[in-house]
């Protein structure tokens, strides 16, 4: 399968089609929701997304793996050397042949004329990562999301094609990075509260009652306090309305790749349903859409995945 995928995008060289190959294994262990969406692309699209997925996860792993057991200062000079080679080869041109997934961002960049200076913000909100751990307000949890999951739009727009101008999708595009990443911040305060982060905005949850110290008795005590659920409803709204922003950009895209960003929106907004099905314990429960679901909205897509594919083969 694999094999015909990189046929399909041009990918010849047997060291690159390897370094692609790496980066699809690294999306389907890790990115189950969002390697089933991938699988409805066309072939000639997927290795570039499974590239761009496994740079990102690359960079996160430096940061949050806690089976590495690097030090604060040992994780920024992993971040460093990373941006550094990443860097010498978008810019300067130099081979990154001894790591296989920087080889393949590469390549992908090269290929669609996606711009350094998205990969430079993204990296500048994985170095927040070092040393914020809490977000004020809004404002200030957006410039991290811009770098951590709008540029992600940004950068799988010349990937997926659209039917408009560019610029005009990439709000639309950036929108649905931002309900992906908004969706993981309600789905994971337990686990980011055990890394030492709070992805929620302080003056927001201030206005329920709620500070840092109530999400650790939360924690401790695994149950979710009545003023912790009122702002995580509140909260749940909000990732809500940025979903309804997105929605419109979906009919912006090629329509080979509509059926992939529909599935992938739908089965994300699917785990807001959950936490709001588990009356927001995410204390106790991890909210996950199961195998069933998935199957599901996976097989409705795939459906209009081929009769795009048919018609597109028929222009």
């Amino acid at each position: 399968m694999i094999g015909s995928e990189l046929d399909a995008a041009g990918v010849h060289q047997p060291a690159l089609r390897e370094a692609y190959r790496q980066c699809r294994v690294l999306n389907a262990r890790h990115g189950r929701t969002f390697f089933l969406a991938t699988r409805l692309l066309a072939p000639y699209q997927r290795p570039a997304v499974h590239a761009l997925y496994a740079f990102a996860r690359r960079a996160d792993d430096i940061l949050d793996d806690r089976d590495t057991g690097l030090s604060p200062d040992q994780r920024t000079s992993e971040l460093t050397a990373l941006s550094n080679k990443l860097f010498t080869g978008l810019v300067d041109h130099e081979p990154c042949d001894d790591d296989p997934i920087l080889a393949a961002v590469v390549d992908t960049a090269r290929r669609y004329s996606i711009g350094w200076e998205l990969f430079d913000d993204f990296l500048a909100s994985m170095r927040m990562d070092l040393t914020v751990t809490d977000y004020p307000d809004r404002s200030a949890l957006e410039r991290y999301t811009y770098g951590s999951a709008e540029v992600i739009g940004f950068q799988t727009l010349p990937v997926l094609g659209t039917v408009v101008p560019r610029e005009e999708a990439a709000p639309y595009a950036a929108a649905l990075g931002k309900a992906f990443q908004l969706t993981n911040f309600l789905r994971d305060v337990d686990e980011d509260l055990a890394r030492g982060r709070v992805y929620l905005p302080a003056d927001e949850l201030a206005a329920h009652g709620v500070d840092r110290d109530l999400l650790s008795w939360c924690q401790a005590h695994r149950r979710t306090d009545a003023r912790v659920r009122s702002a995580l409803m509140e909260q749940h709204a909000l990732t809500r309305a940025v979903y309804a922003q997105a929605r419109p950009g979906i009919a912006m895209l090629a329509p080979i790749s509509r059926p992939c960003v529909e599935t992938a929106l739908t089965l994300y907004s699917k785990i807001l349903s959950r936490i709001e099905a588990l009356d927001f314990e995410i204390f106790t429960e991890r909210a996950t859409v199961g195998t069933p679901q998935r199957v599901v909205v996976a097989a409705g897509g795939l459906g209009r995945a081929w009769a795009a594919r048919i018609r597109d083969r028929s222009r």
